[in-house]
């Protein structure tokens, strides 16, 4: 569905995918698109890397350690999405039916240089079943660095969607000071924030953005418990034995302009958090503080933003690739 003149509903989908299973996982969250607009909502919030899961193995198995590593990377690079793929396109098609914006958290195949890459990538999908735009994690946290590549300033934006100016960070980008101010320059109205991370000090992050931006913020995590991980994944005996059964409990949350929290945390289940915010909120809360507007001070701070991605592969004019063909024609014999 699509928001009324005067109101908007937003849904925080707490869910955990089929692990390391695209198609299944798909089909699930494809599913949860349609019972989020059933309810009502006008936007659905996935968590961090739903499609096909999130690698939580990174922070159990020691990097000395390769072959395990190894093993499971290539499991999720054949489970990762392509943009131009059959994930997305059903994504597509179910929020299109559904008449709802989707943003959703996957891990991505860089199929722009080697495909051999991923990133953690934050999908934005309209209720017409186009893809508006995608973002690609700034900075893969710690251990997460083993597993993704960091993404580029060419991508960070906001989209003109029926609840607003939509745009939002993933996980511990809501740390980058610059990168919040970035969104708030380009007018955001509406923060989502997918995410592996839960608790405190998470939830008063999210509720100190909210304040700052002087918007709503929709926090989605995955409840994870050890069942989700089928068993025949070796790493959950050898490495897991000593961890809890819940090893995310999940956390969402919906917070108001004002920082105050509308409905959550959810804990150690799936479901879904809802919350109606009425127009007037994404302009009248900034008549005291605006961060981008009359509280900034642009003749004392500017941010410099590079919004231009460098090329993995660069042809200099008047210089050719080698191929046979090419180099055949210089061939002194």
């Amino acid at each position: 569905m699509t928001g009324s003149s005067d109101t908007f509903t937003v849904a925080a989908v707490q869910a955990a995918p089929v692990f390391l299973d695209l198609e299944a996982s798909t089909e699930k969250a494809c599913a949860l698109i349609r019972e989020a607009a059933e309810h009502g909502a006008d936007l659905a919030v996935f968590p961090e890397a739903f499609l096909p899961g999130y690698p939580l193995w990174t922070w159990f198995i020691p990097p000395v350690q390769t072959h395990p590593l190894r093993e499971l990377y290539a499991e999720l690079h054949s489970q990762s999405v392509s943009l131009s793929g059959p994930a997305v396109m059903r994504l597509c098609e179910a929020a299109m039916e559904a008449r709802i914006t989707v943003a959703i958290g996957i891990n991505e195949v860089n199929t722009e240089a080697s495909s051999a890459t991923l990133y953690n990538t934050l999908l934005y999908i309209s209720h017409e079943g186009t893809v508006l735009g995608r973002h690609r994690k700034l900075i893969p946290t710690a251990a997460e660095r083993l597993i993704w590549g960091r993404g580029n300033g060419g991508d960070l934006d906001v989209y003109d969607t029926p609840v607003g100016r939509l745009g939002g960070l993933i996980c511990w980008e809501h740390y980058m000071p610059l990168a919040r101010y970035a969104l708030s320059t380009l007018g955001i109205q509406v923060h989502v924030a997918p995410t592996w991370d839960r608790g405190e000090p998470w939830t008063s992050t999210l509720r100190h953005i909210a304040k700052e931006s002087r918007c709503p913020v929709i926090g989605s995590c995955q409840p994870f418990h050890m069942d989700d991980i089928p068993d025949r994944l070796a790493f959950k005996t050898e490495y897991l034995a000593d961890a809890p059964d819940w090893l995310n409990p999940g956390g969402s949350v919906i917070i108001n302009p004002d920082g105050k929290i509308i409905d959550g945390p959810l804990l150690e289940k799936e479901g879904f958090l809802y919350a109606t915010f009425n127009r007037t909120e994404l302009v009248g809360p900034r008549w005291q503080l605006d961060t981008a507007g009359h509280y900034s001070r642009p003749d004392i701070f500017t941010l410099h933003w590079r919004r231009h991605p460098d090329e993995m592969l660069r042809f200099q004019q008047g210089l050719r690739p080698h191929t046979p063909e090419a180099d055949a024609e210089f061939d002194p014999d």
